[in-house]
């Protein structure tokens, strides 16, 4: 628990200091944002900051911080190290730095901002890759909702019909509509969610692995497989650490995905210089909620939490039902039995609201940046269909593929986790040449850019875990 409460108070020290140092590196100041320049009522639309934030806390967290922190603990208290450094020095620097080149874009995508300072063919790259990706979200955060939703009630076609209808209301309605109105709710439910772990956390004091033996995963794995969690082992012993733990904990450290996000909120600011509190300090947020679940899934496999938290009936089934080795299972059962009642309400906001809520703006993303390719006025609803219906069939056949394929999720998440890091790349190089091009202090994007091209590199070059 030390190296867990050393980790909090370095996230805070981060964003009080280093978030400084970032900001006057770039160099806000009192210009007109677009939102205040050009209001369309559907994109560029002046929103309070409070909502802004919970808007972009949500779209870049989603289930990420969630998930990713709870397979990355199968790596040991390592990921407790990539988190924080991640957070602070690499994520949080990336997605305020994109947020702001954004803003001094006019509200440009990322594909834009590519090409302006990475040329015109990495710009149609960036364009088809960054498009793909976005509606590999959108199919992969239709799957887990749909699933848990289809086991308490109605059947998951019907789940997968009805996100997919409302995906489609959502992409296309203005942005204060139901983005600017549902959106702040649940980011507050994840949040107090996170906080309400974090007092247990405080309250239980578990034992859990610490940073100073990192070099000791004989015995995590040993723990592991003592505690009858032979299936998790199993994934750690087949993964190593470099560059599996980098890609599988994304969202909490860094994560490509969230520089299509950011200029979605960079559209919606009424001043530059809240750029800092909403870019940075959201992605500081998230990186607390990795941390809460790092802790939690630690004490879950490698103390043997899981038997205080499952059924007596359910203990011999977790060692070797696969099933109950699924990152949304130990959220539910840790959530009901720490937080009780509304825990369990949380919980299910947390695994079924919040891969929806990201699969819905990464939608979004996608048909601005086709829209800002083509130079598609999307003020009218016709030109908004346009996009949208050829979009949304190709999602629609990535899930049927998806639910065709036995092994269709685990395949497309391990492809989505790599191409949402390699997105990370292009989006830092882009900022290092811009930092460079205006005489500012390039360092703290280079050295972040050069560590993830090497670990995208790595991971495509290595066979698929299934």
């Amino acid at each position: 628990m030390i190296s867990f409460l050393l980790s909090i108070a370095a996230l805070v020290l981060g964003y009080l200091v280093y978030s400084r140092i970032v900001e006057r590196i770039f160099g806000p100041d009192g210009r007109l944002t677009p939102a205040m320049r050009h209001p369309d009522g559907v994109d560029y639309i002046a929103l309070p900051t409070w909502k802004v934030f919970m808007i972009q806390f949500l779209n870049i967290a989603g289930t990420g911080p969630i998930f990713g922190a709870i397979m990355g603990a199968w790596f040991g208290p390592a990921s407790f190290l990539w988190i924080v450094f991640g957070c602070i020095f690499a994520g949080s620097v990336h997605d305020y730095l994109s947020g702001m080149m954004s803003l001094r874009h006019d509200g440009a995508g990322l594909p834009e901002l590519v090409g302006k300072y990475l040329g015109n063919a990495t710009r149609i790259v960036m364009l088809v890759f960054s498009v793909l990706m976005l509606l590999m979200v959108g199919a992969v955060f239709v799957y887990s909702p749909a699933s848990i939703l289809g086991k308490i009630g109605g059947g998951e076609i019907t789940w997968f019909v009805v996100i997919f209808i409302y995906y489609i209301i959502a992409t296309l309605l203005p942005i204060d509509k139901i983005i600017g109105k549902v959106y702040p709710v649940f980011a507050i439910a994840l949040i107090f969610m996170a906080l309400g772990l974090f007092v247990c956390l405080l309250i239980k004091m578990p034992k859990i692995p610490e940073v100073w033996n990192i070099g000791n995963m004989d015995t995590w794995i040993g723990s592991l497989k003592q505690n009858g969690t032979d299936l998790i082992g199993d994934y750690a012993i087949t993964n190593s650490i470099f560059p599996a733990m980098f890609i599988t904990i994304a969202c909490g450290a860094i994560s490509g995905f969230h520089a299509t996000q950011s200029p979605l909120m960079a559209r919606c600011l009424k001043s530059e210089k809240l750029g800092r509190p909403v870019f940075y300090g959201s992605m500081i947020t998230e990186g607390f909620v990795a941390l809460v679940w790092a802790a939690v899934s630690s004490w879950f496999f490698y103390s043997g939490g899981w038997k205080e938290v499952l059924p007596p009936d359910a203990v011999n089934a977790f060692m070797t039902d696969k099933t109950y080795n699924n990152p949304a299972i130990v959220v539910k059962l840790v959530c009901d039995n720490w937080l009780g009642v509304v825990g369990g309400i949380l919980a299910m906001l947390g695994v079924v609201a919040a891969p929806i809520t990201s699969g819905d703006t990464a939608l979004r993303s996608a048909r601005l940046i086709i829209a800002e390719f083509l130079k598609f006025d999307q003020k009218p609803i016709v030109k908004r269909l346009m996009i949208a219906v050829p979009m949304f069939a190709a999602v629609l056949l990535l899930l049927i593929w998806q639910l065709a394929s036995p092994a269709g999720f685990q395949v497309l998440w391990q492809y989505f986790g790599w191409s949402n890091q390699t997105l990370s790349v292009f989006t830092l190089w882009t900022i290092t040449v811009f930092l460079y091009k205006y005489k500012k202090c390039y360092w703290i994007t280079l050295i972040p850019a050069i560590f993830m091209t090497v670990v995208s590199l790595t991971f495509i070059l290595q066979p698929l875990f299934v």
